[in-house]
């Protein structure tokens, strides 16, 4: 749709009847409306297929009949009826392909048959399986150095696949292991270990139902986790509270109408999901942390002081905790102009969140990318679990630490070994198991790995699923540096930019969906397995026929390339291609965790990976959870920026109508955007100081000065509740903007909740 037929209509509250009509949508967009709607009656069910989607729980898994919009969207994408079969691309260049868009190129369907670049013609042409699997052995084996190849990770690999991924590599000879939770929750995971001694959550998802006080941090669960909402709603109407923080106003931090409650869609109601909502600006939220902490600190004197019953827990702290005296001296030196400059809040609304805490008896804090994707987000985070320990709100039900995780299995692969930094304990096991010494040296995470790209120390790059090319940082620079990399290697299920951007030796390898029937050498129907975000690991089976009679499932093409890379000496790679049970023997053994895996995996509902700090054994160095030990930023990215004209720090997110690089369609149906993405949200005071209003057409360029020119040219300003100097747009779209020199201090997650830029009204 042309940008000047494209309006900004009201949007209601989350779900209801606009998720039922997007899910009819994409139903009839999918070719396949009655099988697909067959098809979820077995999304999340014991015999069906895990949710390709999200990771967060399953109330029931394989009793119950829950899935979100977002699930439809998954499900039915991976469905559709549309084929990008050796013909199609006979018919389109890939200098042609690169000039469509990211929706234009997923719709056109399900990838049928392996395919390598002929660099002479600009095409992609059909090739053997085999001739595949020894055109990649070759190339990895004439890499000089193991440690110049980059093998990156989607979160939606199984961890079947991503074990066989990890041994497949790690006997190759190097510990490059980019992967996109580098990209989210890598804060979280540092953060996290420092402080608890684990880099996960602590609660399970019944926590939800036993706390008092509930706060949703930096997220927006209405587009990346539906079903979250339930959840929200689900605390707000047992009386407790909600406390959303998050600058931008969300329509599911709001009001949820549930699309499977008959009386509500009937009658057009729906109900809060929140009972408290506070804008920070960007970077703010160590500072409100920070903020409410001073305030039950000042509580706790005063009921010394009065003789009343103690606020902190007091117990908890003196047993389970360290750091506690020096942290408390780091938050009385705080001066709140500092915490309400940074912040953006008033005194009262910190004091109000506050005191809020203090009242309740369980506590929950939930949070995604809007904590993590900042430079201080370590710090943030270990804000967050110190002022948890206060009143002992890790450990006990209702209470607990909560990053909310994207891809369906992005923690499951960290746990059986997608991690360029893996414990030594780990590698002993995995030495153990082969019988072979493998390297030890840290390897490259996302951001190491585009620097090695860029320096032209990389020679080759396989990705096991996702986008890589458009999901990072400084994506126009990434694109540019892959093709001119020896070898590229797609596995996935659509095409996607990333495949457009070949090596000189390029592969896009198909490989089944998550909805399909995989079966071993004797026709049994395999299973695969995930972890979700509350560290329950579930089976997953497909019900569908493939796609194509050449498709292979990830982890026969994962043993295929290794098989011809580095044989057969030390791994039956025939053997676990074809047989998963095999696969998660071999996980039981080198992880001890996980039990008697097989056994365990057929409960209805899975099995539960054990969280010692859950049960208040924290494996730090001190043995104890340790309070942070941080000053707040010096300045936030918004405080560089305040005072100087037209510059604003931008924040990147999804579209309603996408989930990470995938996008579904053109809308935005919680923010009224319909028919575009090439918008970008501001305050209505900062447009008028610019002289701009809704409508208009804005350049956005990038501040950080390397010498490379960053801008989105040509997006349509799009009056938004946003603080002001805080603005925001979408991703893939903005990546180009977001500096890969920016990360966050000891995560290396890019700043894409933080970055500076300037507005320029376009030149017509």
């Amino acid at each position: 749709m042309a940008k000047d037929n494209c309006e900004r209509k009201p949007s209601k509250a989350a779900g209801g009847w606009g998720a039922l009509k997007s899910v009819a949508r994409q139903l009839k967009n999918s070719g396949k409306p009655v099988s697909g709607a067959k098809t979820l009656l077995s999304l999340n069910q014991a015999d069906g297929f895990d949710c390709p989607g999200c990771a967060w729980g399953d109330p029931e898994h394989g009793s119950s009949f829950e899935f979100c919009e977002n699930g439809v969207k998954a499900v039915t994408w991976e469905a559709t009826k549309n084929r990008v079969t050796p013909e199609f691309f006979a018919a389109h260049s890939v200098q042609e392909l690169r000039t469509w868009s990211d929706h234009d190129l997923e719709h056109q369907g399900r990838l049928t048959n392996p395919m390598r670049y002929n660099p002479e013609t600009d095409h992609y042409e059909a090739v053997s399986w085999e001739d595949a699997f020894a055109g990649i052995g070759a190339a990895l084996n004439a890499i000089e150095d193991p440690n110049q190849a980059e093998f990156y990770t989607s979160g939606r690999a199984s961890n079947e696949a991503a074990f066989l991924y990890q041994t497949f590599v790690r006997l190759f000879g190097t510990n490059n292991f980019p992967d996109c939770s580098n990209m989210c929750h890598e804060a979280s995971g540092v953060a996290l270990t420092q402080a608890i001694g684990i880099g996960k959550g602590t609660i399970l998802l019944e926590d939800f139902d036993e706390t008092d006080l509930v706060y949703c941090v930096g997220q927006n669960p209405g587009t990346n986790h539906p079903r979250m909402l339930a959840s929200l709603r689900e605390v707000v109407e047992r009386g407790a509270k909600v406390v959303a923080i998050n600058p931008l106003k969300e329509k599911g931090l709001t009001r949820f109408a549930d699309p499977q409650n008959k009386i509500e869609m009937i009658r057009g109601t729906s109900a809060p999901t929140s009972t408290h909502y506070i804008s920070p600006r960007l970077g703010g939220d160590m500072a409100i942390f920070r903020g409410m902490s001073k305030v039950v600190l000042e509580a706790e004197d005063k009921a010394q002081a009065e003789g009343k019953p103690a606020v902190l827990d007091h117990a908890f702290i003196a047993e389970h905790t360290h750091g506690f005296d020096a942290w408390c001296d780091l938050v009385r030196a705080t001066s709140w102009d500092q915490i309400l400059d940074q912040s953006g809040l008033t005194r009262e609304d910190i004091e109000t969140a506050a005191q809020m805490y203090i009242d309740a008896d369980r506590v929950i804090v939930a949070w995604a990318m809007g904590i993590t994707q900042h430079v201080h987000s370590v710090d943030t985070i270990r804000e967050i679990a110190s002022f948890m320990f206060l009143k002992g709100n890790v450990g006990r039900k209702g209470t607990g630490l909560c990053p909310v995780r994207g891809h369906s299995n992005v923690q499951g692969d960290r746990t059986v070994g997608i991690n360029e930094k893996a414990p030594a304990a780990f590698i002993d096991a995995m030495e153990a198991e082969l019988g072979v010494s493998l390297p030890r040296e840290r390897g490259h995470n996302v951001i190491q790995a585009i620097g090695a790209m860029l320096d032209g120390t990389a020679k080759a790059f396989i990705a096991l699923g996702g986008n890589f090319a458009r999901a990072v940082p400084d994506s126009h620079l990434v694109a540019e540096a892959m093709g001119k990399l020896d070898l590229t290697v797609n596995i996935a299920t659509k095409l996607n930019h990333g495949h457009l951007m070949p090596g000189k030796q390029s592969y896009v390898l198909p490989c089944l969906g998550r909805t399909e029937i995989d079966k071993n050498l004797e026709g049994t129907r395999q299973m695969v397995t995930v972890e979700d975000s509350m560290s329950m690991v579930h089976g997953s089976s497909g019900i569908n026929l493939p796609a194509s009679k050449s498709l292979l499932s990830e982890v026969r093409i994962i043993a295929g390339i290794a098989k011809a890379t580095v044989g057969s000496e030390r791994v039956d790679w025939d053997t676990l291609g074809q047989d998963h049970d095999k696969i998660r023997e071999m996980i039981a053994r080198v992880l001890p965790i996980f039990g008697d895996f097989n056994k365990q995996v057929r409960e209805p509902r899975g099995f539960w990976l054990r969280n010692p700090a859950s049960e208040r054994e924290f494996r730090t160095p001190t043995a104890k959870a340790n309070f942070g030990d941080a000053d707040l930023p010096a300045l936030t990215e918004w405080q560089s920026v305040n005072g100087k004209d037209a510059h604003f720090v931008l924040q990147t997110f999804r579209s309603h109508d996408q989930y990470n690089t995938t996008v579904y369609g053109m809308d935005d149906r919680y923010r009224g955007i319909y028919g575009e993405r090439e918008v970008v949200f501001v305050n209505k005071r900062d447009l008028k100081a610019m002289d701009l209003k809704g409508g208009d057409i804005v350049d956005i360029i990038g501040t950080y000065e390397d010498g490379h020119r960053r801008e989105c040219k040509g997006f349509r300003v799009v009056e938004y509740d946003t603080p002001r100097g805080c603005i925001g747009g979408y991703y893939p779209e903005m990546n180009a903007l977001v500096p890969h020199q920016t990360v966050g201090d000891l995560s290396f997650t890019p700043t894409s909740k933080s970055v500076l830029v300037r507005l320029e009204k376009s030149n017509p």
